[in-house]
């Protein structure tokens, strides 16, 4: 079978491969449309510190089910489903407090162990999520980010009526923008310094934008919240430099959600996390997420086709990546037909 392989960083393509084996707590999953992540990309460049090569990317995939193994319930070939990349231990000290999603000895499908971006591939009979029938198998792919977005914002505590800031106008500050207005909060601000990011955004149901090229966005937003501060700020552009001012843009009481892994290291003034008392939280991939997406995606309030700018056959994996990698401005989202 046919399988996108990153060999080394930098050395990738479409190889032949062997059909996996399916394990007795085991699903066979045939992916029809796998997404293209930024941290696909960080395995291609060699900046993901995490991952073991030779590896088969790809942790944002749905398909149909093409055989089970023989203790698995629940599940049969033709099922229609999605597939949490998170596999935890159930046994250390998060998992034994309901964090699986910084289990001590995670596994992520995609990155530790083979992902999506393959004609057939093996999952563990947990991670399988289904889908309903009336929800596309394209739009199923994309629940993986949309859990990234649940998660940070459980992280920040958002209440009904908390002002949000969102820095980043990319795949996961447009989720977090849907998540929160799903979720119920209206005013929100999206930062971002390319123009064609922040209209989807304001199409998308965002109270502001902001080009932080052109605006000073610490005196925008002490405008708009007449000096007092945002209770809520969600940084998915993850540049370590700005880390100063978002502490001193948050509120009293505020909250700030981190996503990057750059190692580069922050300025971080004491005092002003102090005097505010502020929450500064990690989130990284998702806790469990998939069945409150799946259930938003069902009701309609998400728009998962609003992220895709590039629907490409999985023989045209390798332009995909350089579409990314040389003009990113152009690329939101890259959707992989894996069936095509």
């Amino acid at each position: 079978m046919k399988a996108f392989e990153v060999r080394a960083p930098h050395d990738f393509g479409i190889v032949d491969v062997e059909d996996p084996r399916v394990g007795a707590d085991e699903v066979l999953v045939g992916p029809a449309f796998a997404g293209i992540c930024g941290s696909d990309m960080h395995i291609i460049h060699g900046d993901n510190a995490f991952v073991r090569f030779p590896r088969i990317t790809g942790h944002e995939f749905a398909g149909v089910v093409e055989a089970v193994g023989e203790s698995v319930t629940g599940i049969a070939a033709g099922d229609r489903v999605c597939i949490d990349p998170v596999i935890n231990c159930g046994e250390c000290y998060p998992c034994r407090i309901g964090r699986p999603n910084v289990c001590s000895r995670l596994e992520v499908i995609g990155v530790h162990r083979d992902g999506g971006f393959e004609q057939r591939v093996s999952v563990p009979a947990g991670n399988v999520h289904h889908i309903p029938e009336h929800v596309g198998l394209d739009q199923a792919a994309l629940v993986e980010p949309y859990t990234i977005a649940c998660n940070v914002l459980d992280r920040m505590q958002s209440h009904d009526g908390d002002a949000l800031l969102i820095l980043g106008a990319g795949v996961i500050g447009l989720t977090i923008l849907q998540v929160a207005r799903a979720k119920g909060l209206t005013n929100i601000t999206v930062s971002d310094v390319i123009d064609d990011r922040l209209e989807v955004a304001h199409s998308l149901g965002a109270s502001h934008t902001v080009n932080g090229q052109r605006e000073d966005l610490e005196a925008v937003m002490t405008e708009r919240t007449g000096g007092e501060g945002v209770p809520l700020i969600a940084d998915a552009a993850c540049v370590p430099a700005l880390f100063p001012q978002l502490a001193r843009i948050a509120s009293p009481a505020g909250r700030i959600g981190l996503l990057g892994f750059n190692t580069t290291p922050s300025d971080l003034v004491q005092l002003e996390v102090i005097k505010k008392e502020l929450s500064i939280v990690g989130s990284r991939l998702n806790n469990r997420k998939f069945p409150e997406v799946i259930e938003m995606l069902a009701s309609g309030r998400l728009d998962a086709m609003a992220l895709v700018s590039h629907r490409l056959p999985f023989a045209e994996m390798g332009e995909a990546i350089h579409m990314i990698d040389h003009h990113p401005e152009r690329v939101c989202k890259v959707l992989i037909e894996l069936d095509a």
